[in-house]
């Protein structure tokens, strides 16, 4: 069995970045991810959708520094390169199917939505640089966890048991709820407090069209389009950084009803909306890619196909009683600020941290 301060449950950016946190602190800790991979909702892809360096963000892809200062410091301290998401020319807007395609001006930079050369995936593969290698459990998934003398006892599918004196827990709640089994059971308040707490990103899907060049570009149009009509509700330019051009759309078409078309019905009927919209060089990208979350088992539960409300800052306790002090929610959605989004991510792994060390006596050993 292996003994630790901290079990980290869950690789993306909260659990990342509360490593690299207990690791300056000089806390020992263990991180466990059930993917083969960090990152989580962060996932970059080349054309063919393997990771890649130099890719298209299927998850997350943007940033706002002027509005998000916690992650723009992060980035900036990491030393990586960013880039402006293109919004030079005009935006489309398709109101009915029968109506006249519109199109307007752009409305400039104000509050530039900014994006990380290489992907978003560059940000998982800076902190995770800085972390030892042998504390990083890939292929994990924790399925149990239990009240044990003097911490908490966790089953862990290929790896067996570790003992922790403290847990963060950098899932969102509703997963948390859904595959793991707590002994003692949770509170009621508990368990429903995290049911109904909306998972970012996990009723959505994204598709992508890989071009030769931005044609869109050449004709003044930013790549921005809004559409009632569909499929996707919501297109933009999702040309990488060394300039591989493509353009992503946000399907609007509910996760049932994606699941009963299948892929290549899927992809086809955006085909012909990119075509709709950009003309007949939309017709012939060198790839597509389709990404949806909502059948990812590691992102959503049965209760995330329908898609909801954003969530909500709260500052209601994730956990009540017997589970209090020995387990943190440390998932973007539980952060006080921006929760769901990156910035959420820092925050909340920020605050879980600052707890465990409260709760340490602000001490730690290395190890």
């Amino acid at each position: 069995m292996i003994e630790t301060q901290i079990a980290i449950v869950g690789g993306g950016l909260a659990g990342l970045h509360a490593a690299r946190l207990l690791q300056k602190a000089g806390v020992a800790f263990e991180l466990l991810e059930a993917r083969e991979r960090l990152g989580g909702r962060i996932l970059t892809t080349d054309e063919t959708g393997l990771l890649s360096e130099d890719g298209f963000d299927l998850g997350p892809s943007w940033f706002w520094p002027q509005m998000q200062p916690k992650i723009g410091t992060l980035i900036a301290e990491l030393g990586l390169p960013v880039f402006a998401q293109h919004s030079n020319g005009d935006v489309l807007f398709e109101r009915m199917p029968r109506e006249s395609l519109q199109r307007y001006r752009g409305p400039g930079t104000g509050q530039q939505s900014m994006r990380l050369a290489g992907g978003t995936a560059s940000l998982v593969r800076a902190l995770a640089n800085d972390l030892p290698t042998a504390r990083i459990h890939l292929g994990a998934p924790v399925t149990a966890m239990a009240h044990a003398k003097n911490g908490i006892e966790l089953a862990v599918s290929g790896t067996g048991f570790i003992r922790a004196q403290h847990i963060i827990a950098a899932l969102p709640p509703r997963l948390l709820e859904a595959q793991i089994v707590y002994t003692p059971t949770l509170e009621p308040e508990t368990i429903r407090r995290w049911q109904a707490c909306e998972t970012w990103m996990a009723p959505h899907a994204k598709f992508f069209a890989i071009y030769d060049r931005p044609f869109w570009r050449e004709n003044d149009l930013s790549g921005t389009a809004q559409s009632m009509v569909g499929p996707m509700a919501e297109i933009h330019d999702a040309t990488t950084a060394s300039g591989r051009p493509a353009l992503f759309g946000f399907i609007g078409i509910p996760a049932a009803q994606r699941a009963a078309m299948g892929d290549a019905a899927l992809t086809k009927v955006c085909m012909t909306q990119f075509a709709r919209l950009f003309g007949p060089d939309a017709t012939a990208p060198r790839a597509t890619l389709l990404k949806d979350w909502a059948t990812d088992p590691l992102t959503a539960t049965a209760s995330d196909q329908n898609a909801g409300a954003h969530i909500m800052p709260s500052s209601k306790p994730w956990i009540s009683r017997t589970w209090a002090k020995r387990l943190i929610l440390a998932g973007s959605e539980t952060s006080l600020s921006e929760p769901g989004y990156l910035a959420g991510a820092i925050s909340a792994a920020e605050r879980a941290v600052g707890e465990v060390l409260v709760q340490l006596g602000n001490g730690g050993r290395h190890g």
